[in-house]
């Protein structure tokens, strides 16, 4: 795990605007990205709410390697690649069900650990 840069942060705590986008690929090397809403970051990285997985879980559970992508008002995108575990207690997984809405079901809290972050071409970490 790698430590998130301060202007990561304050793009992802000011600037951020929108959904953010998940991607997977299945054993196979088939891409998968779903949008999701529920997403936060935390010393150990970025959590995202587990609350309706299917492809994705399934995915995961076969190679845990995941990006998460998002985009600042002023169209400046950021690309977060890592590894994700699933977390089911503990601060993160309270975190999660903090943000999470109380209709959702919140299994887990899909943890990415950073291992590389992009904006465009230009790697930042």
């Amino acid at each position: 795990m790698k430590t998130i840069p301060e202007a990561i942060l304050k793009a992802w705590d000011e600037e951020r605007e929108g959904f953010c986008i998940l991607t997977t690929a299945t054993p196979d090397g088939e891409p998968n990205a779903i949008y999701v809403g529920i997403v936060g970051h935390c010393p150990e990285g970025f959590f995202i709410a587990n609350n309706y997985f299917h492809k994705t879980l399934a995915n995961l559970e076969a190679n845990p390697k995941a990006s998460l992508l998002f985009i600042t008002k002023e169209r400046k995108a950021y690309q977060i690649k890592g590894t994700i575990s699933f977390l089911t207690e503990g601060p993160v997984y309270d975190a999660m069900k903090a943000a999470n809405k109380p209709e959702y079901p919140g299994h887990s809290a899909a943890l990415l650990s950073v291992e590389t972050i992009y904006s465009g071409a230009e790697q930042l970490v």
